[in-house]
């Protein structure tokens, strides 16, 4: 069923069809190379990249996501999306350029030269909207601190990358490289990022038209696909974006009311001063906290203000975060420039420009405030217990 003519390309079979699967590095010279080499040489009916549709867009209109509405994206939730979407971007980004490439290049290849023989382009991989929106809603509070500090750290220097780590990503997924450190303590990373890509690829490349197929994908990614090759993918369970459990929701609300009746609890048998004071303290740690991750993301002073006004609020409710208001407000008054959307993809490169370009502040202001506020009220509730 299978055969393999070198350790990057190799053959599969399924029903009347003939897959050539090419695993590439996405920051290598050679892999580009190799791409074009073998669509030249195959002539293939349908040419399946590693892309989801979405990134596949992004390549063929290169200013469409100059039209991204931060607002929308605040109101909508998905701020955590659109930043880690840019850090992936910025780490694969500051690799190339270390190496004097284009990031994605032999996925651009791929695209060219299967245009030029002809053949069908397919985006097979899962949108990473979804992705990262199942890895989002799966893990706990903590798992999220951990990413968020993972994909932050990434901003660092890649200096100390060198060629034999590019070799390494050969046989990794660009995505699980980046989280590896957050990965050894949540499993359930790898489950979402790798694994269940490899089964929607596996699917999506055996399913494509024609006789004969190319598929250029992550090297990381070709031992999975060939390991689901013979299996049937549901791929409208790989696409469901699962919602919060029940479980979840309901503590948030009992943890609502958990603090309510705290309150109630200060008043009526510690006294006014006591409950008072409880309130006072949560006020305080809450606002304070919140106010403080508006600052480390060099929020404007009015967005570090509403951020400790509404996060004792926010806090104790369930379907309004503090970084929603902060993040608004910090809209409102920066007013992210048509600059800050033509500079975003140099800007990303730095950690400094991803604090001066206006659109990622925006992003950080979101997140640190709602880290603030969150980790404010696990401080503050046992503090209130102690003054019962």
């Amino acid at each position: 069923m299978e055969t393999s003519s070198n350790n990057m390309v190799h053959r599969l079979f399924a029903e009347d069809k003939e897959i050539v699967l090419v695993g590439t590095a996405h920051v290598s010279k050679e892999s580009v190379e190799l791409v074009n080499s073998v669509i030249n040489e195959e002539k293939p009916d349908t040419v399946c990249v590693e892309l989801c549709e979405s990134r596949y867009q992004a390549i063929e209109k290169k200013d469409a996501w100059q039209n991204t509405n931060i607002v929308k994206v605040i109101k909508e939730k998905k701020t955590f999306l659109l930043l880690s979407n840019l850090i992936l971007a910025s780490f694969q980004k500051r690799i190339a350029k270390k190496f004097d490439i284009i990031p994605g290049m032999e996925m651009i290849e791929a695209i060219g030269a299967g245009k030029s023989a002809g053949a069908e382009i397919r985006p097979a991989d899962r949108d990473i909207r979804v992705t990262l929106s199942r890895v989002w809603n799966t893990i706990g509070f903590w798992g999220k601190v951990k990413l968020l500090f993972q994909l932050i750290l990434s901003l660092g220097d890649v200096g100390d990358i060198s060629e034999n780590d590019i070799e390494k990503m050969k046989q990794e997924d660009v995505l699980e490289t980046l989280l590896s450190e957050v990965g050894r303590s949540l499993p359930v990373l790898k489950k979402i990022l790798v694994d269940e890509r490899d089964m929607y690829l596996s699917q999506k490349i055996k399913t494509a038209h024609g006789k004969k197929i190319v598929a250029v994908v992550g090297a990381g990614h070709v031992k999975g696909i060939k390991a689901y090759w013979n299996d049937s993918i549901d791929l409208h369970t790989l696409e469901t974006i699962p919602p919060k459990s029940n479980i979840s929701n309901a503590f948030q609300w009992i943890f609502t009311a958990g603090v309510i009746i705290l309150f109630i609890y200060g008043f009526y048998y510690g006294g006014t001063k006591a409950g008072a004071n409880m309130i006072t303290w949560w006020i305080l740690i809450t606002g304070i906290l919140a106010g403080l991750g508006a600052i480390l993301a060099m929020a404007h002073p009015l967005t570090i203000l509403s951020s400790m006004l509404a996060a004792p609020l926010t806090t104790l409710h369930p379907l309004i975060a503090v970084g929603w208001v902060s993040g608004l407000v910090e809209a409102y008054f920066s007013k992210p420039k048509v600059r800050d959307i033509e500079n975003l993809p140099e800007d990303i490169l730095s950690i400094k420009g991803f604090w001066k370009n206006k659109v990622t502040r925006i992003l950080l202001v979101v997140a640190f405030t709602n880290l603030g506020a969150s980790v404010g009220t696990f401080e503050a509730v046992p503090l209130m217990i102690k003054m019962l």
